[in-house]
């Protein structure tokens, strides 16, 4: 698992149960359900290089579609209503993708 020695097995496990279903993704309550939101900057920026799949230095809308199959290789991938109200909650500058600290703010929210 990609995540390894910064969220527990387990805590990731009940993220990913609690939204299963199409359409039911929350980050805030992901992030909170995964142990992300209590981590510290430095956890939170080694997540986002983990998301970041191509190293831009930011997560695009592609990433963000198949974000929970970071935390999970079997796990879904967004609806593209679930990616578009993801990419709008964290995109605060109005770029179209989420920077470092966008990411930041989305997971301490």
């Amino acid at each position: 698992m990609a995540f390894a020695g910064v969220l527990k097995d387990a805590e990731v496990k009940a993220a990913l149960d609690g939204c299963s279903a199409a359409d039911s993704f929350d980050y805030k309550k992901f992030f909170k359900a995964c142990g992300l939101a209590g981590k510290s900057a430095d956890d939170v920026k080694k997540a986002f290089a983990i998301i970041d799949q191509d190293n831009s230095g930011f997560i695009e809308e592609e990433e963000l579609k198949l974000f929970l199959q970071n935390f999970s290789a079997g796990a879904r991938a967004l609806t593209d209503k679930e990616t578009k109200a993801f990419l709008a909650a964290g995109d605060s500058d109005g770029d179209g993708k989420i920077g470092v600290d966008e990411f930041a703010a989305l997971v301490k929210a």
